[in-house]
């Protein structure tokens, strides 16, 4: 089991990204802006680095919602290795069985 800590760390950069979500975009597409002046994508540059560390998507990392596991993680399930591999023992992952050959 994660720590409680990392844990509740991860869903406050998922609420995070969501509350910022919009601020960004508006800001990256003036930085992308082929019209926009120098100064305002200047601007941008600053409000954008002005924006919590946090509130960026590439800071969020991938847990087991079981375990809070970081590392194993498989996206389509969105467990953890040894969590997959119990519940597919159990028959809870339609469509999924151990390899045999």
């Amino acid at each position: 089991m994660a720590k409680t800590s990392m844990v509740n760390r991860e869903i406050k950069r998922t609420k995070l990204v969501k509350k910022h979500a919009a601020k960004r975009d508006a800001l990256r597409n003036v930085l992308k802006s082929q019209t926009a002046s120098y100064e305002d994508k200047m601007d941008a540059a600053v409000k954008l680095q002005k924006l919590p560390r946090d509130s960026s998507a590439s800071r969020q990392r991938n847990r087991c919602v079981l375990s809070g596991r970081s590392r194993g993680v498989y996206r389509k399930f969105g467990l953890g290795r040894n969590k997959l591999r119990e519940a597919t023992m159990r028959g809870d992952v339609p469509g999924l069985r151990k390899a045999s050959w």
